[in-house]
């Protein structure tokens, strides 16, 4: 009986080894070798020689779904632009501009001294604290803004929460039921409020120049990336690097997506979602409370757009 257990033990333990052996021989198969010429740093704790981590020359500050991704990651193809990686809200959120700019500073990436730093909230632009905040941080601040017609920001807007909340399993309303309360258009709804583009623009402009503020074309940054990037890249004394071979316009997903360094790389997926059908008699209540607004906000800015 002694004999058997043993040989029973000997027998899980040969087995083991030569699973050991095949599983080693999977991941050899699999994984794909270190490339020790990698700009990713093998200690990501450590900084590249020479760089440092700084306050934003410039901060791109809205609007929410018009366009900031897509900007910033379009900005990120030149090479003197460094972008941080994530929304920071701290301009924006209390408890997180009670942390103190060091801590905000530390959210930023490195940078070499060459390059010029650049955060994005969307955020920001409908909030009532944020311009009197970077002033005080940089009252010399450059800073973006990248809008789109406000009627279909709202649907974009709707649209966006919608999706966030099915995959979350909370439960949803058509997109009309939100616009309309009481047969009446319903300006609460924030989402309308935050395309009231002249409200919050009146704010900015209480702590910067319009001078100071570069307005993007949202619309036509989706049509035609260059023109609107080329003038960006001027507004920020950058010097011209980005090109028409940086973009190639993806027919499954029905916009630009990114070529650069040898690599393309498109939006997530949650950007570009088609829009509801929305009714119509609904949707031209909402076009025609926001003309009001657009046509106050065009000459605040001394200038206009293509919305309808």
């Amino acid at each position: 009986m002694t004999c058997y257990l043993v040989s029973a033990f000997l027998l899980v333990l040969q087995t083991l080894a030569v699973s050991s052996e095949l599983i080693q021989a999977d991941f050899d198969l699999t994984l794909e070798p270190l490339d020790l010429d990698s700009e990713i740093p093998i200690n990501a704790s450590s900084p590249p020689p020479g760089t440092s981590k700084r306050e934003p020359h410039s901060i791109i500050i809205g609007v929410r779904k018009g366009g900031t991704r897509a900007l910033l990651e379009m900005l990120d193809i030149h090479p003197e632009v460094a972008a941080a990686a994530t929304e920071v809200h701290f301009f924006d959120w209390d408890e997180n501009y009670a942390k103190g700019f060091e801590w905000y500073r530390d959210l930023m990436p490195y940078s070499y001294p060459h390059q010029i730093t650049i955060e994005k909230t969307p955020g920001y632009f409908t909030s009532a604290l944020a311009p009197e905040r970077i002033c005080a941080m940089n009252s010399s601040i450059k800073l973006l803004l990248i809008l789109r017609d406000p009627a279909e920001r709202v649907i974009s807007d709707y649209t966006q929460v919608y999706f966030n909340r099915l995959e979350n399993h909370k439960p949803v309303q058509a997109i009309e039921n939100l616009l309309v309360r009481n047969g009446a258009l319903n300006t609460r709804y924030k989402a309308i409020q935050r395309s009231l583009y002249d409200v919050h623009m009146r704010n900015w402009l209480r702590h910067f120049p319009l001078e100071q503020i570069h307005i993007v074309d949202g619309d036509a940054l989706i049509r035609d990336p260059l023109p609107e990037l080329q003038k960006v890249e001027r507004f920020l004394n950058l010097p011209p690097r980005i090109v028409s071979s940086n973009f190639y316009f993806n027919q499954t997903k029905g916009f630009y997506c990114i070529r650069s360094d040898g690599r393309e790389r498109c939006l997530h997926e949650s950007k570009g979602r088609p829009h509801p059908a929305v009714n119509s008699t609904v949707l031209q209540q909402l076009r025609s409370f926001l003309q009001e607004h657009n046509r106050t906000f065009f000459r605040l800015v001394k200038r206009t757009f293509d919305w309808q």
